[in-house]
């Protein structure tokens, strides 16, 4: 009667080992960001910024725990891993490869991402003002694991990656602490 039972367990044992390589490879909320190269030279404002978790910890711990507003940065900044930014301006419409565009786009529709906000201005006759802006979240078990946000204009496009734990709340926060009062995320609201 134990021989039965040894083969269940060893079946168990071999149904775990089979699984653990799927969980291991489990959709990360990082993109796969194109070095966007080309656009450097072509753009007459680039911004080419990745932030890891060691100076993402550093800049927390250099806050004053006095203020407010950085004691509420600070909590957000320890839940971070990396945070992704590639924001580019150009002289002229449609400088940017649209193609890129649509393959990160294409990231986005990957199990564990849920659209949080979708923003499709239509612009005049001319395409000008046109506006698109997408926010995604990678969701686990409740819990925001990550952040894109893609943000294309005639003139200009931004993406946003912030990877780690993060309360929708804190997002406000970040946006002030990252993204010039002028310029804006292709100007959202502080509530978008």
């Amino acid at each position: 009667m134990h021989p039965p039972r040894r083969s269940a367990r060893l079946l168990a044992v071999a149904a775990v080992c089979l699984t653990l390589p799927l969980l291991a490879s489990a959709q990360s909320p990082e993109l796969k960001l194109p070095s966007f190269t080309d656009l450097k030279g072509q753009a007459t404002e680039s911004v080419d910024l990745t932030l890891g978790w060691m100076p993402l910890h550093l800049a927390g711990w250099l806050m004053n725990d006095g203020d407010p507003d950085s004691a509420a940065l600070r909590k957000t900044l320890e839940g971070l891993k990396s945070v992704h930014i590639r924001s580019f301006q150009f002289s002229t419409d449609y400088a940017y490869p649209q193609a890129q565009i649509d393959q990160l786009r294409a990231q986005l529709a990957a199990p564990g991402w849920s659209p949080l906000v979708q923003v499709r201005q239509r612009g005049d006759q001319q395409g000008r003002k046109k506006e698109n802006v997408d926010i995604y979240v990678a969701l686990e078990d409740k819990k925001v694991r990550g952040l894109v946000i893609i943000a294309c204009e005639p003139r200009e496009f931004t993406v946003v990656n912030i990877i780690g734990t993060i309360d929708l709340e804190q997002i406000a926060g970040l946006r002030k602490a990252f993204v010039p009062p002028a310029k804006g995320i292709a100007q959202l609201p502080p509530q978008a």
